[in-house]
């Protein structure tokens, strides 16, 4: 998160070719396919989840970064950017004192939301095998193991499916919540 919003704020703020560079970055970036990633991860390193997270991180700042970049091309032609910069504030203090304090709210509610995309991820990944690996726990292990007993008993699938998805939907009403509490637009 920190990586996106940085990136993202320095990119917006210095626009032109600076911009330019560093989106063509992030484009390269969003080529990547991010099961190849985790799968290099997993033969290199081993089956370990830090490395799921580490393969998370290395995917998400680039969505955050984008998302922060937005915003500061938005806010970067506002008054209050400008009478600081008639004052003679640094460029690094109108950018992480200024700027990226109004584009905190959207980058909580980026980042909430993107809770139950993670959980997903890890959960499909775990049920290819590409995930957590036993003695650890995961609900996509243990919907794994509940799809192959599935024949005769329906709970094992049942009970961590409805969990998942209980968790999912929370995750995504708390962050439906900040949005509506943190966008200024709607009140």
């Amino acid at each position: 998160v920190l990586i996106g919003i940085a990136y993202g704020s320095i990119s917006g703020y210095y626009g032109g070719l600076v911009d330019q560079i560093m989106m063509r970055f992030v484009d390269f970036l969003f080529g990547v396919p991010f099961i190849f990633l985790v799968i290099l991860l997993m033969v290199f390193f081993g089956r370990h989840v830090f490395l799921i997270f580490v393969g998370l991180g290395l995917i998400y700042w680039i969505v955050l970064a984008r998302i922060v970049r937005g915003q500061i091309l938005s806010l970067k032609e506002k008054e209050f950017v400008m009478a600081a910069i008639s004052n003679g504030v640094s460029e690094r203090k109108i950018i992480f004192k200024h700027l990226v304090p109004n584009v905190l709210g959207p980058t909580i509610v980026f980042s909430t939301l993107l809770v139950p995309q993670i959980m997903l991820l890890e959960a499909f990944l775990s049920f290819i095998g590409l995930g957590i690996s036993p003695p650890d726990v995961s609900l996509g292990i243990m919907i794994n193991d509940g799809a192959s007993v599935l024949t005769s008993f329906s709970w094992p699938i049942i009970f961590p499916g409805f969990i998942f998805s209980l968790m999912i939907f929370c995750m995504n009403f708390i962050g439906d919540g900040l949005r509506d509490a943190l966008d200024p637009r709607i009140s």
